[in-house]
């Protein structure tokens, strides 16, 4: 299972927003995570390498502890 909560992005609010595959895929509430099961994520993949949705870039920010 994955998981893309944007707040927990490291690239939330830069220009990588605007061509997010979760942007691109769903119309979802500012906050809201998204759950992709396996099977999604394999069709997610497939989708990308042919050219028919853009890139995952959600990349989860480091823990630094201070929380």
């Amino acid at each position: 299972m994955l998981v893309i909560d944007c707040a927990e992005c490291v690239l939330e609010g830069t220009d990588a927003c605007g061509d997010c595959v979760v942007t691109w895929l769903v119309d979802r509430e500012p906050g809201d995570a998204v759950v992709i099961d396996v099977a999604e994520v394999r069709a997610l993949r497939a989708l990308e390498q042919g050219g028919l949705v853009p890139t995952l870039r959600h990349s989860a920010r480091v823990a630094d502890g201070s929380g």
